[in-house]
C-alpha cells in the first residue's frame, strides 16, 4: 500500500502505555499510522486471556501490519511471568552450553509469545560480559567467551525465529564493558575498534549472518569510533559499523529513548530526529505520551523541512515492511493450549538443571538429607519480585520451595541493600543454631552490606552453602563455604532447580561460562 509522509514516519515509530487494554488515544494513533508498533511490559500483563485481548484490538485497530514487541529474553527480563513458561537466563544457557537446548528454549518462548499475537522479540541480549560491576547486564549475558556466546545467541534466534516471532539481538555495539547503567547516566567506553571486532562484535557478526530479524542499538559511546554521540545517535556506528562494515540487512532499532543516557542531553523531538538521520528503523519510546508525540511531530517537522531526508525515511519504512511481512501476526485466533504447555515446563526444567554450577569447598559438596534429623536455616536476600508475598506474611518462593521437602526450615528474608535490620538479627540467631546453613545472595558483589553481612553469616554457620541467585561474581568475594551453588539467575525454574539440588536429586554438571574474579 502507498503510505503518506505522516503514515511513513509512524511506521519507525514503537511506543508504550499503561494499562492492561490499550487506552482509545493509542487505538486512534494505530488506526491513523501514528505508530508502527507498540511495546508491551509487565504493567501490561495479567494473564493469557488478557495479553491475548489486549494484541487482538491492536492488530484490529492497524490498516496494515502492526509489531508488537516484549522484552522476553527469560531469566531476569522477562514480562511473561505467572501462568506462562519461565525460562532459566542467558548465563544459565551459557553454564549449560548447549545449542540444541538454547535453541528449544527460545522456541517454547517464542510459541507462546506467537500464541498471544506477539511477533517481535527485544531478544536476545549478545553482549559479552567484561566487567563484573556492570548492573544491567550480568545474568542476562551467556557468557564472556565470544566464539560460545555467538554459538549459543545465534541458536536462540533461530528458536524465536522458527515460532513466527522476530528476534533482536542486542545492544549492540556491546554494552556491558562499563559500570554504568544508560537508564541513569552515558555509559562511555574507550578503546580501539580492532579490540570490538574480535570480542564484543563477533556475536552480533554471527547473528547478522544467520539472517537475525533486527538489532537494537545501545545507548553507550564508544569514544574512538564515535566522539560526540551515544551509539543510538550515531551514522557512524548505525550506517557504518553496523550497515557497511558488518553487512546487517534488518531492522535497526534505538532502545528506549526516555534513558537518561539520552534524555540528559537531548529532547525527545531532537533525539528522535537524529536517531533518524543516523539509520535507525524504528525509534523507541516506551512510556511517556508528551515524549511519543513530541518526537512524531519533530521527525514530521524534519522531514517536511528536508533536514530529514525522504530517502532515508524510505529506507527505514522498508526494512520495517520486510520484517512486517516476514512476522505478521495477523487476527489468528489465539492458541492458549500452547501456554505452559507440559512439554515446555519440562524444557525449562531441564535447560534449569543443566544451568546449575557447584563449586565444592575442601571438604566436598554433599546435599542436605531431607529425611535426616539435622536442622536447616535459609538466609535469602529477596527479590522484588517477592516482596508482595513478602508484604502479606508469606515467603519468598525460594523458602516456599524449600520448606516442602523441608517442613523444619527456619528461614528469613533480607533487603538486596543488607542494611542492619531486624530480619537481620534474626538471620544471626538462624546461622548460630542450624547444623546447616544456605546463604542465598543476589549481587553481594554489587552491594557492600550485602556481601560483608553474608560473609559474617558464613562464619558463624555451620556447613554454610552459598547460593548464587544472580551473578556469580558474590563466589568471588566472599570465602569459607563448605560449597556454593549457581544458579545463573533466579526465575521459577531455576529455583526449583536450586531446591533440586540442595537435595540431592540430581547432580549438577554445568559449567560458569565467566570467571569468578576479572578485572572491573
Amino acid at each position: 500500500m502507498t503510505l503518506s509522509l505522516e503514515e511513513k514516519i509512524g511506521q519507525m515509530l514503537v511506543v508504550g502505555f499503561e494499562g492492561l487494554e490499550p487506552p482509545q488515544y493509542m487505538l486512534d494513533w494505530i488506526a491513523e499510522g501514528r505508530v508502527g508498533g507498540v511495546i508491551l511490559f509487565a504493567r501490561n500483563v495479567a494473564s493469557p486471556a488478557q495479553v491475548a485481548a489486549l494484541t487482538e484490538a491492536c492488530h484490529a485497530a492497524a490498516p496494515c501490519p502492526l509489531l508488537i514487541a516484549i522484552d522476553q529474553e527469560g531469566g531476569v527480563v522477562a514480562r511473561l511471568r505467572d501462568q506462562f513458561a519461565e525460562s532459566p537466563g542467558a548465563m544459565a544457557l551459557g553454564a549449560a552450553d548447549s545449542e540444541a537446548l538454547a535453541e528449544d528454549v527460545s522456541a517454547v518462548l517464542g510459541a507462546e509469545m506467537r500464541a498471544l499475537g506477539i511477533n517481535w522479540n527485544l531478544a536476545p541480549a549478545l553482549d559479552l560480559t567484561h566487567n563484573i560491576h556492570n548492573p544491567s547486564v550480568g545474568v542476562r549475558s551467556l557468557g564472556i567467551d565470544p566464539e560460545r556466546v555467538a554459538g549459543l545467541g545465534v541458536a536462540q534466534v533461530r528458536g524465536f525465529q522458527k515460532a513466527g516471532v522476530a528476534a533482536t539481538a542486542k545492544h549492540f555495539p556491546g554494552k556491558a564493558n562499563t559500570p554504568v547503567d544508560p537508564h541513569v547516566s552515558l555509559p562511555v567506553i574507550d578503546g580501539p575498534l580492532d579490540d570490538l571486532w574480535d570480542t564484543d562484535l563477533v556475536p552480533f557478526r554471527a547473528a547478522s549472518e544467520a539472517g537475525i530479524a533486527a538489532m537494537m542499538i545501545t545507548h553507550v559511546q564508544f569514544t574512538a569510533l564515535e566522539p560526540r554521540y551515544p551509539s543510538t545517535l550515531s551514522p557512524r556506528i548505525i550506517d557504518g559499523l553496523l550497515r557497511r562494515d558488518i553487512g546487517f540487512e534488518g531492522v535497526i532499532s534505538t532502545d528506549c529513548m526516555e534513558m537518561k543516557a539520552v534524555t540528559n542531553a537531548y529532547g525527545p523531538g531532537e533525539s528522535a530526529v537524529l536517531a533518524a538521520l543516523a539509520g535507525a528503523s524504528t525509534i523507541l519510546f516506551s512510556h511517556t505520551r508528551a515524549y511519543q508525540e513530541a518526537a512524531h511531530d519533530a521527525l514530521i517537522e524534519a522531514a517536511r523541512s528536508g533536514r530529514l531526508p525522504e530517502a532515508t525515511i524510505d529506507r527505514a519504512v522498508s526494512k520495517v515492511a520486510a520484517m512486517k511481512e516476514q512476522f505478521a501476526a495477523g487476527m489468528a485466533p489465539p492458541a492458549f493450549d500452547r501456554i505452559r504447555h507440559p512439554d515446555h515446563l519440562a524444557i525449562m526444567a531441564r535447560a534449569a538443571r543443566a544451568g546449575m554450577v557447584v563449586m565444592a569447598g575442601e571438604a566436598g559438596w554433599t546435599p542436605v538429607d531431607a529425611a535426616g534429623d539435622q536442622s536447616v536455616g535459609l538466609v535469602e536476600f529477596a527479590s522484588a519480585l517477592d516482596s508482595e508475598a513478602l508484604e502479606s506474611g508469606g515467603h519468598t518462593g525460594l523458602a516456599a520451595l524449600l520448606a516442602a521437602s523441608l517442613p523444619a526450615l527456619q528461614s528469613v528474608a533480607l533487603d538486596p541493600g543488607g542494611a542492619a535490620t531486624d530480619a537481620l538479627a534474626q538471620a544471626r540467631q538462624i546461622a548460630a543454631r542450624v547444623d546447616v546453613l544456605i546463604v542465598a545472595t543476589r549481587n553481594a558483589h554489587l552491594y557492600p552490606d550485602q556481601r560483608d553481612a553474608t560473609q559474617a553469616l558464613i562464619r558463624a554457620g555451620r556447613r554454610p552453602i552459598l547460593l548464587c541467585l544472580r551473578n556469580p561474581y558474590d563466589a568471588g568475594v566472599l570465602s569459607g563455604m563448605d560449597a556454593t551453588l549457581f544458579t545463573c539467575g533466579d526465575s521459577a525454574p531455576s529455583l526449583q532447580a536450586a531446591v533440586d539440588a540442595i537435595l540431592g536429586r540430581f547432580e549438577p554438571a554445568g559449567r560458569l561460562p565467566v570467571p569468578l574474579v576479572m578485572p572491573g
